[in-house]
């Protein structure tokens, strides 16, 4: 599968650890550090921005700097945003290679009606967070 088939669709991610999220998202989407990690000692996290070479959406990652920070009800709960929606155009071999890569199929695929019956899948990525995929265009 080519990284490059991922379409940044819909963000910060709460993550527990910079230095382990920065090689997944690079492996599983084909990120690249823009900048960082950067500490922020008042808003009591660590920080860095994360692109595609397509340069469309940047991400950031956030992680704690140590106890009680903002980020630790979020990552009580898994982390991250609600999720990230990328778009693909072979939705089960996506499925298949994000699966080999620790990937936890979470529902779908199915048709999506706010999608015109395009499908979708939802999965849980090593750092636990949420991702929706949406085939392109609709199967047959």
């Amino acid at each position: 599968m080519d990284v490059s088939a991922f379409t940044f669709h819909h963000l910060g991610v709460a993550v527990k650890s910079i230095a382990k999220a920065i090689p997944i998202y690079q492996d599983l989407f084909g990120y690249e550090l823009l900048s960082g990690p950067f500490d922020d000692p008042i808003q009591c996290v660590s920080v860095c921005f994360l692109g595609q070479a397509r340069g469309e959406i940047v991400v950031e990652l956030i992680a704690p700097l140590g106890e009680n920070t903002p980020i630790d009800r979020v990552l009580m709960k898994g982390g991250g945003a609600y999720h990230t929606c990328y778009e693909v155009e072979n939705l089960d071999e996506t499925l298949a290679t994000l699966k080999s890569k620790k990937c936890i199929i979470v529902s779908g695929p199915v048709p999506a009606v706010a999608f015109n019956n395009r499908r979708i899948a939802w999965l849980f990525t090593p750092t636990q967070q949420l991702v929706e995929l949406l085939e392109k265009q609709v199967s047959a």
